[in-house]
């Protein structure tokens, strides 16, 4: 099983200032390279402490991309539907090529009314600008003198430049919490999988695994499909103080998506039945039912590999991997280092 990390800032000015945030996160990159780990990843969300430090990933995997030459650097995600396609497409193509070929590719459909309001996109709408986004950047991707004409956007004949590294095109994958559409479709299309368990059940991430995988052996495609999962992380020598770290951490960012999400409670779109629910999101599982659960891993390194080889035996296969969720801004940077190291040294060697 292959393990890399995932940064979701979930702080504000008034939390910690945004360049001190950045040097964190680049100093735990230098980490993760050196010590062993697959990718690095970066989110894409605007205005709240909810990732709003993130509003274009891309940029800060640039900067990973400059002090790095081995880990894989991966959008967790874009948003098709916030940017025009030529301009995604050339921006990841040149990351591409800066990182000499590194740049796994996820796109997200969104979720936050905020976010659509902010950029005067009827939420209804979100569905077909993805699917019309990723088939747009795909077309520039692979096709010289390429032509598009969509529902959103036209362009055509362009050439764009620079040409991907990496062939046919970098790999694609969709980020998906809910949707079991999402899930068919993407398998159906070729397009990897990236999910968050903590934002469902176990038998619901099971579903949703077993449904891509069948779909993507239907499809009989030439190349393994790749399902990453997205959770949360935090390793001490003492188990009592990881999970005192770790319940401070989860009860801060619950806050945080408390903000980002409170819109919910006044919005209602097709594009996103039940979301409705997701203003009380502060009142689901408690965070020791999100530990035993294998929602958060948290503990010694000893307790997180049982968890993590719990989540391969539920879930198992070649082809699953966990982006691990080490920086949200709220714990000393010193913490989250020595938490990498640990999980470096004695798991990722137990699991190879």
């Amino acid at each position: 099983m292959r393990i890399g990390i995932v940064f979701f800032p979930a702080v504000g000015p008034a939390d910690k200032p945004a360049t001190t945030y950045f040097a964190e996160a680049l100093r735990l990159v230098d980490l993760a390279e050196e010590a062993g780990f697959d990718h690095v990843k970066m989110v894409e969300h605007y205005f709240f402490r909810y990732g709003g430090y993130s509003p274009d990933p891309i940029t800060f995997l640039a900067a990973a991309a400059g002090r790095t030459t081995r880990v894989r650097l991966g959008t967790s995600a874009t948003i098709p539907a916030f940017t025009h396609p030529i301009k995604l497409a050339g921006k990841l193509a040149m990351l591409d090529a800066i990182s000499g070929g590194r740049v796994d590719a996820a796109f997200g459909r969104a979720f936050l009314p905020d976010e659509f309001a902010a950029f005067g996109i009827p939420m209804d709408e979100s569905r077909d600008r993805f699917d019309e986004g990723v088939a747009a950047v795909k077309r520039l991707w692979t096709t010289e003198n390429a032509s598009f004409a969509g529902r959103f956007h036209s362009f055509g004949p362009v050439t764009l430049l620079p040409r991907v590294v990496q062939h046919p095109h970098p790999p694609v994958f969709v980020t998906t919490a809910r949707s079991l559409e999402s899930v068919a479709t993407a398998a159906a299309e070729g397009h990897h999988l990236q999910t968050v368990p903590n934002a469902m059940t176990q038998d619901e991430l099971a579903e949703r695994i077993t449904l891509f995988r069948a779909e993507w052996a239907k499809a009989g495609h030439a190349r393994p499909g790749q399902i990453h999962l997205t959770m949360p992380a935090l390793v001490a020598e003492d188990g009592e103080a990881a999970m005192a770290m770790g319940k401070y951490d989860e009860d801060r960012n619950t806050e945080a998506i408390g903000e980002a999400v409170a819109a919910w409670g006044r919005t209602s779109s097709s594009a996103y039945p039940g979301y409705e629910k997701m203003a009380n999101i502060g009142k689901r599982l408690s965070f020791e039912e999100k530990v035993a659960q294998d929602k958060l891993l948290v503990g010694t390194p000893e307790s997180v590999l049982a968890q993590i080889e719990g989540v391969a035996a539920r879930y198992g296969g070649d082809d699953l991997s966990i982006s691990l969720g080490v920086h949200s801004g709220h714990l000393d940077v010193e913490r989250v280092a020595e938490s990498l190291r640990l999980i470096a040294d004695r798991v990722l060697p137990k699991l190879s």
